[in-house]
């Protein structure tokens, strides 16, 4: 707290003195630290019951004031000090005093008051009353039975004892069972049981009144009561007993007039019980308004309830009780009554001295209560006090002074109750306190409002003002409030709002100033919240949220996550395992059906906070369904209905429902039918003679769900077969024979015991009569048959109950044979050197003697155009399905000649082939060369050597060679070409080449085709004394008859490869063979037949002949 301030500070006391004003009271509010009058803050409520189960009652009054208050109490309005009953406890600093229940409650019983003290006055308290409850009970009496004439009214008394309100009364059985009441039968509202007129089954032996008293947790019961109806005779012929019927009369209330109080705030119960036969029926009537419809009708409309909080419930009111014997009727006169109530409470108050002080306490209640003013506890009369006036209701304390100050009791009582209230009078002057700390400081963020706080106490009143950073000039615009409680608030924070802040207080006695830091911060905002998101069960779920803050806050800031609103905590034994957080980001491990919600993020800094909200869609296959049962049940259908399960969030698509039967294959379930998943039932069409069990399961677009419990097993009686046999085959393996095959019925699919088939078949293309043969496997060979003709067959089903339906028909063919003509007209087109165009005439059709599959073509090479001598080469083939009449022949060698036979076949095999047709391909380009090596490396040539290519495809012209320097740089020397144009050149020898310098060289043979592939190989020249020792050893007769052994061994190597490729392989096959090759071991392709390719020894790849100076 700061007196001392500089220039800026006193000029804002100067402006602040120019308006300076004040009231002259002021509610009551004083700080601890400021002497002051007591208040009782806490007492016991007006009733303390002693009941059995508790150990203790505690009787409470606490207060508050300075100096600290002291405690006196009364008891029956005698004084009575606790601390003088050894077994009273007694608490410190505390007029409460705690009673034991140690079994002599009964001296501590009447109404207390307590009086809290200090020297500047005395508070009082309500009365207490503690009340020790007495166990009520029923005297013990025997009953004899009454006995009651049938159609007489009766009452059983109940008369329960006296004990603590609210008492609940029961009639029931000594096994507990309630006594049935209705229009005819009832309890009334003094708990006695009426019955209008008493009929043959009200005789029992047990009629029991309970009573039950809640607040002490009692319930007692009346013995035992018998009731005897005697039953009347009927006098008439007919047994109509028209005597027993008579008009209503009360039962209660006696008379015809009565009067009733209702008390404000409590519930006034209205009763009128009738007697007559037939029973009657009560009606209620509110005088010059007629039906009460607000009002509640109880005990089947014996019972009025007039409602204590409603208004204009006073007046007079009538119940009319009738049957169609006559009515009577019973009129209430309601007076409402109400306890004390202040209509103005006098309030504690804080005066300066000098002013007038007015203590005014106005009540209501009827009767009107009688009020009592009281001074310190002291009646008002008892005490003298010249400025004090009292003016009816009021008290005016005229020119107050300090000695005027005390506690004023008032009191206002009637016979429905008794309030009381306190009111501390405080007169004095004193300077501002201010009660806020002095140097706070407060936090903001921009756009959002602060408010930084500056409680004063003081007498009189303080006026309080803001400054900022020590200016002279006052807080204000419409950003800026300073409420009544001292507080400035800061609407729509700038950041040049930061600053310090003073607040001052001044009355008459002085002033008092504290300061206060305000900082403005950033804003906290989350810049991308989590999103939307449908997730598959047991699978991982990421939630992100990405958070600006002011920096300033980072020891302080919170990232927090709720579900459903309930915090999720790392620490919570259901969150720890599968929810972790991880730089803002929520993991859930392995979601499940719990995991669903709304996720809510939240970013807390201790002044703002930001959230943002997601919805997390677990998504799983539907639950099983429920309540699956049969209904409408026939001898081959059933309905099937179905409750769906929970389709967790993604739509049921179908349902599936399944079968399982006991005789075929029991326990294998098998689907039946699908319907769509906005449906919950399907007729079901079943076969004969099947045990059936059934089952439904739902699927959603994550999946199929589990199945629902099975039904009960439904079994259908056996019928003859719904269906043939369907996939009916017909072939002819042999010329002489047709094969029938078709797909048996399933087991199910028999309806019943003994399932046969029966074949019908006939020729179509001539008139022909059914032949029929009954068969019990799935398969007929019809023998001796003509070849290949069209039958016309049928299969039909059969078993005990009978036959199928009609059978459809279907057309065959018998057997087939090879076909018996050759192609004709075959000629070949050359296409280019290894393709040719192959033309023929179509088989006719009636020698085909079967169905046409397509025509083979049979080609091999017969010799290479470079030599004379011909050797059949290898066969292959070449299929053409259908109906086709030329083909293209491919891979073929050039420069060669080929013979080829072209053949249909059918489904029995090869027709007889045509007359071979001779050609001849063009010519090619050679093939690869297959050796190319260094022969000698010097200082400045190379020498190269090569075999010729094995297949040269035509004549060869020569070779063409190309080499270049390349040194391994990134570019290389210009490309040198020689054509070589001498065919048997197998050796070149270059000159001029730079010394220790590395070549690529490139070699192609060529014919008047082209040229061929190219073969490369590296190799480096060498050095001057390297070519010098290179020549020495080539010079020498050892080295020399070494590689002329080479040479000579491979050229033998060569000429057998060379021999064995033209001669191509031995072939022999029968003639019936190339007449007629077998259909099913040959395949389509070329690949049917492989060439033969020998071979291929010393091929040279570049980088495996590589020469350098460091080979030699």
């Amino acid at each position: 707290m700061t007196q001392q301030r500089g220039s800026g500070f006193v000029a804002l006391l100067t402006a602040v003195n120019c308006f300076f004003a004040f009231p002259s009271a002021a509610a009551m509010d004083i700080p601890l630290e400021v002497e002051q009058l007591p208040t009782i803050t806490a007492q016991s409520p007006g009733a303390v019951i002693a009941l059995p189960p508790e150990e203790s009652f505690a009787v409470t009054c606490e207060a508050k004031g300075n100096p600290e208050p002291e405690f006196r109490w009364t008891k029956n309005g005698q004084e009575f000090d606790p601390s003088l009953d050894p077994l009273l406890r007694k608490e410190e600093n505390s007029g409460t005093f705690v009673i034991p229940n140690n079994g002599n409650l009964t001296e501590y019983q009447g109404t207390y008051r307590c009086f809290a003290f200090n020297k500047l006055g005395t508070a009082v308290s309500q009365e207490i009353g503690f009340m020790v409850p007495k166990i009520p009970k029923f005297p013990k009496e025997g009953f004899d039975p009454f006995k009651v004439d049938e159609g007489q009214p009766f009452i059983l008394k109940c008369d329960p004892p006296k004990g603590i309100p609210p008492l609940q009364i029961y009639w029931m059985t000594m096994y507990l069972q309630h006594i049935e009441q209705d229009d005819r039968v009832s309890m009334g509202l003094n708990g006695d049981l009426y019955f209008s007129h008493v009929e043959e089954k009200d005789s029992r032996r047990d009629y029991c009144c309970f009573a039950a008293f809640p607040k002490i947790r009692t319930i007692v019961q009346k013995s035992a009561m018998s009731v005897v109806v005697s039953p009347r005779k009927s006098e008439s012929p007919d047994g109509a007993n028209s005597i027993l019927q008579r008009k209503p009369s009360l039962l209660t209330p006696p008379g015809v007039r009565s009067e009733a109080v209702l008390v404000k705030g409590e519930d006034l119960k209205l009763e009128c019980i009738a007697e007559g036969i037939p029973t009657p029926k009560v009606e209620w009537e509110k005088m010059g308004h007629g039906r009460p419809e607000k009002f509640r009708l109880e005990n089947h409309g014996k019972v009025l309830v007039v409602p204590g909080d409603e208004q204009d419930v006073g007046g007079k009111y009538m119940c009319k009780a009738k049957n169609p014997l006559g009515e009577v009727v019973h009129y209430f006169t309601v007076t409402v009554e109400e306890p004390p109530e202040f209509l103005v409470e006098p309030q504690s108050q804080l005066s300066m001295i000098g002013a007038d002080v007015v203590i005014k306490c106005s009540v209501s209640g009827s009767p009107q209560p009688v009020t009592t003013w009281s001074v310190n506890g002291v009646p008002l009369q008892e005490t003298l006090s010249a400025n004090r006036k009292i003016f009816d209701d009021t008290i005016i304390i005229q020119n107050g002074q300090p000695s005027d100050s005390a506690v004023y009791q008032c009191e206002a009582s009637n016979k429905h109750g008794k309030i009381l209230t306190n009111a501390n009078i405080m007169i004095m002057n004193l300077y501002p306190i201010i009660l806020t700390s002095d140097g706070q400081e407060y936090s903001a963020v921009e756009d959002q409002g602060v408010m930084m706080h500056c409680k004063v106490f003081s007498s009189p009143p303080s006026t309080i003002f803001w400054s900022k950073d020590d200016s002279s000039e006052l807080v204000t615009g419409p950003r800026f409030t300073v409420h009544d409680n001292g507080s400035l608030e800061i609407h729509t924070i700038e950041k040049g709002d930061t600053g310090q802040y003073t607040c001052l207080a001044k009355n008459l006695e002085g002033t008092s100033a504290i300061d206060a830091m305000l900082y403005v911060k950033d804003p906290t905002k989350i810049v991308a919240p989590p999103q939307d998101q449908s997730i598959l069960i047991g699978t991982d779920a990421q939630l992100s949220c990405l958070v600006e803050f002011d920096e300033s806050f980072r020891g302080d800031f919170e990232l927090l996550w709720q579900k459903d609103d309930e915090e999720i905590s790392p620490n919570n034994t259901e969150h720890s395992s599968r929810y972790f957080l991880e730089e803002g980001v929520l993991h859930i491990v392995n979601v499940s059906h719990r995991d669903q919600g709304e996720y809510r993020c939240v970013a807390k800094t201790p002044v703002d906070s930001d959230a943002a909200s997601a919805r997390l869609i677990v998504l799983d296959v539907p639950d099983a369904p429920q309540s699956v049962v049969l209904s409408e049940r026939k001898n081959r259908s059933v309905k099937l209905r179905w409750v769906p399960g929970e389709d967790h969030n993604s739509s049921i698509t179908e349902f599936v429902i399944e079968f399982e039967e006991n005789k075929w294959q029991p326990g294998s379930w098998r689907d039946l039918q699908r319907v769509p998943g906005n449906h919950n039932s399907a007729v079901l069409d079943l076969h004969g003679h099947v045990g059936y069990r059934f089952r439904v399961y739902a699927v959603n677009a994550v999946g199929a769900g589990p199945p629902s419990k099975p039904t009960e097993r439904y079994l259908t009686p056996p019928a003859a077969p719904d269906k043939n046999p369907e996939n009916i085959k017909i072939e002819g393996h042999l010329p002489h024979e047709m094969d029938i095959n078709w797909e048996p019925l399933s087991p199910i699919e028999h309806n019943g015991p003994g399932l046969e088939y029966k074949v019908s078949y006939r020729r179509q293309d001539v008139e022909d009569e059914w032949k029929e043969h009954t068969v019990k496997r799935h398969s007929f060979v019809v023998r001796n048959t003509p070849t290949f003709v069209p039958y016309e067959i049928k299969i039909q089903a059969k078993n005990h109950q009978g036959w199928g339906p009609e059978p459809k028909m279907v057309t065959g063919y018998s057997g087939e044979d090879f076909p018996s003509a050759a192609p004709d007209d075959v000629a070949v087109e050359v296409m280019n050197s290894s393709m040719v165009n192959v033309t023929w005439k179509q088989v006719p059709k009636d020698k085909l003697h079967g169905h046409l599959g397509g025509y083979r073509v049979n080609w091999w090479r017969m010799r290479s155009l470079l030599h004379s001598k011909q050797s059949q080469g290898e066969r292959h083939t070449a299929a053409f399905p259908g109906s086709r009449s030329h083909g293209t022949v491919s891979g073929l060698v050039p420069f060669s000649e080929y013979s080829l036979i072209v053949m249909s076949f059918n489904g029995r095999g090869n027709g007889p082939g045509s007359k071979a047709v001779n050609f001849k391909t063009l010519e090619g380009v050679p093939e690869k060369i297959p050796v190319f090596r260094v022969a000698d490396v010097q200082k400045r040539s190379i020498s190269l050597a090569w075999t010729p290519p094995l297949e040269p495809n035509g004549i060869l012209t020569g070779y063409l060679l190309e080499y270049q320097l390349i040194n391994d740089t990134e570019e290389a020397g210009p490309l040198q070409r020689v054509n070589i144009s001498k065919p048997d050149t197998t050796r070149w020898h270059l000159r001029d080449l730079e010394p220790l310098s590395k070549y690529r060289f490139q070699l192609r043979s060529c014919t008047s085709m082209g040229c061929g592939s190219i073969v490369s190989l590296e190799s480096t020249t060498l050095e001057t004394s390297l070519a010098s020792v290179h020549t020495g050893i080539s010079s020498q007769g050892w080295f020399i008859g070494l590689m002329s052994a080479i040479a000579l061994l491979t050229l033998v190597v060569l000429i057998a490869c060379f021999v064995n490729r033209n001669k191509g392989g031995k072939y022999s096959v029968k003639e019936k063979e190339d007449l007629h090759p077998d259909v099913e071991s040959q395949g389509i392709n070329d690949d049917t037949f492989c060439e033969y390719r020998p071979p291929r020894i010393l091929e040279v790849h570049a980088e495996s002949h590589t020469s350098s100076a460091g080979d030699i």
